[in-house]
C-alpha cells in the first residue's frame, strides 16, 4: 500500500517504517495520524514482523505536529457553543493519542532511530516506543510550551517514566533543546551514534538480535514491562504469575533454545499467530 508519510518494508522479520517527507521536515500532517496506527496495527495483527524500526529521512526526524491537523478541520466545523466545542476537541485529542497508543499495544518491540530535530509531537511518538537511539546531531524539544500550549498527545504520561522528573519539568517549562548526549546521560536514549548511517546500522543490529529471540517471550516481556510501569510491585508479580500459567510451555520455545545452544546453531521459533479480529 502507498502512504503519503511513510515507506514500509519488511525483511528478515524486521519491519522498517520510515518517515518519507524529509524535504518537509516530516511534519505530522493529517495523513500521518491515520497512516501510522494503520501500519503498526497491520504489522501486529498479521504478525508480519517480530520487531518494528521507526526511522526517518532528511535532516530532521520530525518537526512535529502540522497545524493543518487542527486548522483545516476547524474551518470546516460548524460553530458550536463552548461546551460542545470542548467535547469535540477532547474527542479529537483522544483520537490523536490513539495513533501512538498503537505503538505501545503492538505485541512486538518498536525501536526509534532519531536524527536531527525531534520536536513537539515527535517527542510523543518516540516516548511511546520501547527503545530510542540517536545520532550525535539529534536534539529533543517539548515545543508545545513555545507555542503557548501544554503538550497533550502523550509526552508527560510517558516521559515521566523515562527520565528524572526534574528534567521532564525543565524541558516542559522552558522549551529548551535537549542535545543527544545529554539525552543519553538521563537515559532518554539508549545510545548515541556518530552519524545517521551509524545510527541505522546500530538500530538494525539491535532489531536483528530481538528478531532472533522467541517472539512469544519478547511479547510477554513487553507486556510485563508496560504493566510494571503502571502498577505496584505486588500487582506486577501477581500478573506475571498468571501470564506464565497461561503462556509458558517448556516443550516448545524453551526446548528449542536449549537444543540450539547445545547444537551450536541458531534457534528457530514459530511466529506469533495473527490476531483474530472476530472470535465468534
Amino acid at each position: 500500500m502507498d502512504y503519503r508519510c511513510f515507506d514500509v518494508r519488511v525483511a528478515d522479520n524486521i519491519a522498517r517504517v520510515e518517515l518519507r517527507r524529509g524535504d518537509e521536515l516530516n511534519t505530522m500532517v493529517p495523513e500521518f495520524w491515520r497512516e501510522l496506527p494503520e501500519i503498526v496495527r497491520s504489522i501486529d495483527e498479521q504478525a508480519k514482523a517480530r520487531v518494528i524500526v521507526i526511522s526517518s529521512t532528511g535532516k530532521h526526524f520530525s518537526a512535529g505536529m502540522d497545524l493543518s491537523v487542527f486548522t483545516d478541520r476547524e474551518q470546516q466545523q460548524e460553530r458550536l457553543e463552548r461546551g460542545r466545542t470542548g467535547a469535540q476537541l477532547r474527542e479529537r485529542l483522544l483520537a490523536l493519542q490513539e495513533s501512538f497508543n498503537a505503538i505501545e499495544r503492538a505485541r512486538m518491540p518498536v525501536l526509534a532511530a532519531i536524527q536531527g530535530g525531534c520536536v513537539g509531537g515527535a517527542v510523543d511518538l518516540v516516548s511511546a516506543c520501547d527503545c530510542r537511539y540517536a545520532s550525535e546531531d539529534a536534539f529533543f524539544v517539548i515545543q508545545e510550551i513555545n507555542l503557548g500550549m501544554t503538550a497533550d498527545v502523550g509526552t508527560f504520561p510517558r516521559l515521566c517514566h523515562l527520565i528524572p522528573q526534574g528534567w521532564a519539568r525543565e524541558l516542559a517549562y522552558t522549551g529548551r533543546r535537549l542535545p543527544a548526549q545529554q539525552a543519553r546521560e538521563i537515559s532518554l536514549v539508549n545510545a548515541v551514534l556518530p552519524s545517521h548511517e551509524a545510527l541505522l546500522k546500530h538500530v538494525m543490529d539491535v532489531a536483528k538480535d530481538i528478531a532472533e529471540k522467541s517472539p512469544l517471550a519478547v511479547y510477554g516481556s513487553k507486556v510485563m514491562i508496560n504493566y510494571a510501569r503502571d502498577h505496584t510491585i505486588a500487582d506486577g508479580l501477581d500478573y506475571i504469575a498468571t501470564w506464565q500459567a497461561g503462556m509458558y510451555n517448556p516443550e516448545t520455545d524453551m526446548r528449542e533454545a536449549l537444543e540450539a545452544r547445545q547444537e551450536k546453531r541458531a534457534p528457530h521459533f514459530a511466529d506469533l499467530p495473527p490476531r483474530r479480529k472476530n472470535i465468534l
